[in-house]
């Protein structure tokens, strides 16, 4: 994982501190003072973490942060802001933001949460495989476009797996013979119907002709 946080902010003084306290930490610091900018920095780069004010100019932090999740984009997020109201609280964690901190607040706590927060979130990023929107979590078997669980068979589960364990790779047909020759023996017509199951959820599946199939990430 990276080491670059988005900061988005307007109030001048307050970034100043909070850039030369992250960077006192040994993270690189990228400072925006609105919302569009702020999108126009996830299109550009990669974070390891977001802190967002909400009441900034052109795109608020919730519209922000709203945007970002529906497109797939689950880089940890916090609230730095001085709406201290509930509906504000509950808003915020309805957009999608891991924690919320109210201002003023204390920066040796914002450190102790933002380190709780990235222990966590290396802990899942370790634990998941990604193509596009999609992302496989290991320890459950489970697939996920963008936040919302994708049901599958079990044979389609035991294919998805064995793809996203080899993304970008080609997996040979025989291989899929074998992890799926546990339960009965497959036709390879059968397994064309499983791959065009998956392809119609959304699935990157390449066919590669007479060898076998790749899921690979465009």
């Amino acid at each position: 994982m990276s080491n670059k946080i988005l900061l988005v902010e307007d109030d001048e003084i307050l970034s100043e501190t909070l850039i030369e306290l992250l960077e006192n930490e040994a993270f690189e610091v990228l400072h925006v003072k609105d919302g569009e900018a702020a999108l126009d920095a996830t299109f550009e780069n990669k974070f390891t973490l977001l802190l967002l004010d909400v009441n900034v100019p052109l795109l608020n932090g919730f519209e922000f942060l709203k945007s970002l999740r529906e497109s797939g984009d689950m880089t940890p997020a916090i609230f730095l802001t001085s709406l201290s109201d509930l509906a504000s609280l509950a808003n915020g964690f309805d957009v999608g933001a891991d924690d919320y901190i109210k201002k003023p607040f204390d920066f040796d706590e914002l450190l102790i949460r933002i380190h709780a927060l990235l222990k966590k979130a290396y802990h899942t990023y370790q634990n998941e495989l990604r193509v596009n929107n999609f992302r496989f979590v290991i320890d459950k078997d489970e697939l996920y476009n963008k936040s919302n669980f994708i049901a599958l068979s079990p044979y389609e589960l035991q294919i998805t797996k064995l793809f996203f364990k080899n993304l970008n790779k080609t997996v040979q047909k025989e291989l899929i013979f074998e992890e799926l020759s546990a339960n009965k023996e497959m036709s390879e017509g059968a397994l064309r119907v499983h791959i065009n199951k998956l392809r119609k959820i959304g699935l990157p599946i390449t066919t590669i002709k007479g060898i076998g199939y790749r899921l690979a990430s465009s």
